[in-house]
């Protein structure tokens, strides 16, 4: 292999694909970027088995030819170098030779026969999303998606296509996030993605109203972004059955400006840390929410105005999970709904309903 290309276009492919570059494989293949020369076009991608990103650039193809790279030297060298273009030169030895102005470097590379195949998606479902909407909709359930792999469906988020509605929804035990768009399509489907994946998506969608197209298989989903590839196996089994879980009986309402309510949770916070876990109480009545809490290092209590109507109620809260909740609302003012003090907390925007948020309160000790 024997190309010229130029070195920004290297190194945002380069570091965009490493990604999703396994860390540490028992297949040292893995641990490296697959560079294929052929045409007028170099193709880079990383892939750790669970999840690939794909990318072509342009490039001055004078022999073609595949080889692997370890992607974290490779990406430290192309960052590094001082010119405007570099030149990669493969020899039979896997010896590989970059150069850039003066500089030159020579590293043992990997046999591409080596590295495993990349799953496609050719007979999948395909629909495109306006990159700005996905963006927003990942962002707002992707923080509710659980850690640990006790029930792993749940470590992703559930995509639902049904009657021109495109639905996201992540759980973790906790808490839900649920994210409603119209989409134009007559699919219906469920599919869940892995949160792992939607945080790397995440970071190639734009804020622009520019379509991205998804092609999802039995195993398989392939998103297509701006010239960037990224393939992701989907997770098996079911999905909790989430609807069960939002209340329907409620008895109060509130609607509070969001940053108002997030600055007195962060100041009551104040005195709850890692080792810490006292809830957080919150009481709702005569037009005000009080946020208090003690812990061993001291208490602390805010009050802010709300509109409230229906019954007054006081209860306990996780503080991150109710803060997170808020500062993914996106919108200037919340509507709070309730249904009892034992009964999940439902965060809505003031008007409508795109986004629902649940939130479970903890029993407090009278």
């Amino acid at each position: 292999m024997n190309i010229q290309c130029n070195k920004q276009a290297l190194i945002d492919a380069v570091g965009n694909v490493q990604r999703a570059v396994s860390g540490k494989s028992t297949l040292p293949a893995l641990e490296g970027i697959l560079l294929k020369a052929m045409g007028s076009s170099l193709f880079l991608a990383g892939y750790d088995l669970d999840l690939g990103i794909t990318t072509t650039i342009e490039a001055e193809v004078r022999e073609p030819g595949e080889i692997v790279l370890t992607a974290k030297l490779f990406g430290d060298i192309v960052r590094r170098l001082p010119d405007d273009t570099v030149t990669l030169a493969t020899d039979e030895k896997l010896n590989t030779t970059i150069r850039s102005g003066l500089t030159e470097f020579t590293i043992i590379g990997i046999s591409a026969i080596e590295y495993p195949e990349i799953p496609s998606v050719s007979d999948g479902v395909g629909f495109t999303v306006p990159q700005n909407t996905l963006k927003s909709m990942i962002r707002q359930t992707l923080f509710a998606v659980a850690q640990t792999d006790n029930r792993p469906v749940h470590t992703g988020t559930q995509f639902e296509m049904e009657g021109e509605t495109l639905r996201l929804v992540s759980v973790d035990g906790s808490r839900l996030a649920m994210r409603c768009e119209p989409l134009k399509t007559k699919e219906t489907m469920n599919f869940v993605v892995p949160g792992k994946t939607l945080s790397e998506v995440i970071k190639l969608l734009s804020d622009e109203d520019k379509p991205m197209s998804m092609a999802v298989g039995r195993r398989h989903i392939v998103l297509e972004i701006d010239g960037y590839a990224v393939i992701s196996r989907l997770l098996d089994g079911e999905f909790l059955p989430y609807r069960k879980a939002i209340p329907q009986n409620i008895t109060t309402t509130i609607r509070v400006k969001t940053r108002d309510l997030i600055d007195a949770v962060e100041r009551a916070s104040l005195v709850i840390n890692d080792r810490i876990k006292s809830p957080l109480i919150c009481e709702f009545k005569d037009g005000k929410i009080k946020v208090s809490c003690t812990t061993p290092l001291g208490s602390a209590s805010d009050v802010i105005g709300a509109a409230i109507e229906g019954n007054e109620e006081e209860m306990g809260f996780n503080s991150r999970f109710l803060l997170e909740a808020l500062k993914n609302t996106e919108t200037d003012e919340v509507r709070i709904e309730l249904g009892g003090p034992l009964s999940p907390m439902k965060m809505l925007p003031a008007t409508g309903e795109n986004f629902l948020f649940l939130v479970l309160p903890v029993r407090l000790k009278k």
